[in-house]
């Protein structure tokens, strides 16, 4: 199935006579996200293309430019252990940050692909109850997204302002003052220091910054956007499967049923999609939040023992923000697989035994195939649900077990 099958079914007057003001609703905030690093697809014919590959280009080199300098500094030029242990978390999670951008660039034909699902089920929508279940998990997605952008955000908008003035400017041991950068930078390359350099390099690295939570909230966005739509057109089918058993004559029943089975198999061939555009991202998810949740409590740890209070917060806010996303996606990786799980269950509660042979019978494939329910894996390792997110915690306190028997 291919985007060019759902624009050809978009032809025509929207069913949904609200089909533009919900559309709008529900990809307001994911749609202004990812455009603003050059991922959310162009639709219309004349839209640049030029545009959005200069705003791809740019987010690279302004990611590089602050990666590649902190990488050498952290190798070649600091000797110091525990400085070292200080800021190899936060050079992973830049690294993770710039892995999940490619693999969304990569995947860009897919997420135009499934928003373009999304958009055609909002257009083909008639019932009003169906329109109103679209909304209320609409509105889960929505409200996910906007959760895991104020977390985000405040944590990255502290560390990146706040912090760095807090700890200010200092004298070193040439008598040299040295002022606060996001990212410490490789000397041998440029001084970054020395004027104009310096306030350039700062606001590079503070839109790296920017770029970098934008990704991370743009991942979280697009699977909870994509979850909750699927959850709803499994709420919708179980709705028409309910009302199976008001309907009167064999052709009716055996027309009705047939489009229920039409419409669960396109539910669950867009599920597998959503699942093939963020396995990466997700393993991503997966492997760089356990690795960063254990280095964030470990920093809490050390900093608690010299009573550093704003550190403290600033960590323990990056440290939500952090646990908060991974939960988004753990939660509704479960979310998913209850939902598509229970389609069987719904098909024995219903009175299928006044049903003619031929239509029991029918049923019996969609319990089949609710037997192996719709979820969010990373990388095909690892299913998302609560389960992962408590073991993600547990190997992260056992991960800072280690690490404060080897480093302290």
């Amino acid at each position: 199935m291919t985007s060019v099958t759902v624009q050809e079914q978009d032809t025509g007057k929207p069913r949904n006579p609200y089909y533009e003001k919900d559309i709008v609703y529900i990809f307001k905030h994911s749609r202004w996200i990812l455009n603003s690093i050059g991922i959310w697809p162009n639709f219309l014919k004349n839209s640049n293309q030029f545009q959005q590959n200069l705003s791809i280009g740019l987010c690279n080199v302004t990611l590089l430019f602050a990666i590649i300098p902190f990488t050498l500094y952290l190798t070649v030029e600091e000797k110091n252990l525990m400085i070292r242990v200080k800021l190899v978390g936060l050079l992973t999670f830049c690294w993770i940050s710039l892995l999940k951008y490619w693999s969304l660039i990569a995947c860009k034909a897919n997420l135009k692909y499934c928003i373009e699902f999304v958009q055609h089920d909002w257009r083909e929508v008639e019932q009003r109850e169906d329109r109103q279940l679209m909304l209320k998990y609409g509105n889960v997605g929505r409200n996910l997204t906007l959760l895991c952008l104020v977390f985000m955000y405040s944590g990255g908008f502290m560390y990146h302002t706040i912090a760095q003035y807090a700890i200010g400017s200092y004298v070193n041991e040439h008598n040299r003052t040295i002022k606060p950068l996001v990212y410490p930078t490789y000397s041998g390359l440029f001084d970054p220091q020395a004027r104009p350099f310096y306030e350039l390099v700062y606001a590079l690295h503070s839109l790296s910054g920017y770029i970098i939570y934008s990704i991370t909230v743009g991942a979280c966005s697009l699977a909870a956007l994509f979850a909750t739509h699927v959850c709803a057109q499994i709420d919708i089918m179980i709705q028409r499967l309910q009302n199976l058993a008001q309907l009167e004559g064999n052709t009716e029943l055996h027309l009705r049923l047939a489009k229920i089975v039409q419409h669960h198999i396109r539910t669950l061939r867009f599920s597998t999609m959503v699942e093939t555009l963020l396995q990466d991202i997700c393993f991503l998810e997966f492997i760089g939040s356990t690795f960063m949740i254990c280095l964030l409590e470990y920093y809490t740890i050390t900093d608690w023992d010299v009573s550093n209070a704003f550190k403290i917060v600033t960590y323990i806010m990056l440290l939500l923000s952090l646990m908060f996303n991974v939960f988004i996606l753990c939660y509704i990786g479960d979310l998913l697989v209850e939902k598509t799980g229970n389609v069987g269950i719904l098909c024995f509660m219903i009175d299928w035994y006044h049903f003619p042979v031929d239509t029991m019978r029918s049923l019996i494939l969609i319990i089949a195939m609710s037997g192996s329910p719709a979820k969010i894996s990373a990388g095909q390792i690892a299913d998302l649900n609560l389960s992962t997110f408590g073991n993600i915690l547990k190997s992260s306190l056992a991960y800072l077990s280690f690490l404060r028997t080897a480093v302290m």
